[in-house]
């Protein structure tokens, strides 16, 4: 059986600019560990306490507003 694989026709520039994904944060659990998260990517350090994964999901949005 012959298989043909073909490339996804190329987008336009101005298709290719996404906007940047919005800075929405949340806590994830990992163990006896909590850590922060954004929808951009970012993730922060694994906190024992979950008060200081907040914190820091809290500075991560405070910096990318400004």
């Amino acid at each position: 059986m012959d298989r043909v694989y073909e490339d996804p026709p190329a987008r336009p520039d101005s298709a290719a600019r996404a906007p940047a994904p919005a800075h929405t944060t949340s806590t994830v659990e990992r163990g006896s560990f909590c850590l922060a998260r954004c929808a951009c990517g970012w993730s922060g350090p694994a906190r024992r306490a979950r008060d200081r994964a907040r914190t820091d999901a809290h500075d991560h949005e405070t910096a990318a507003a400004g």
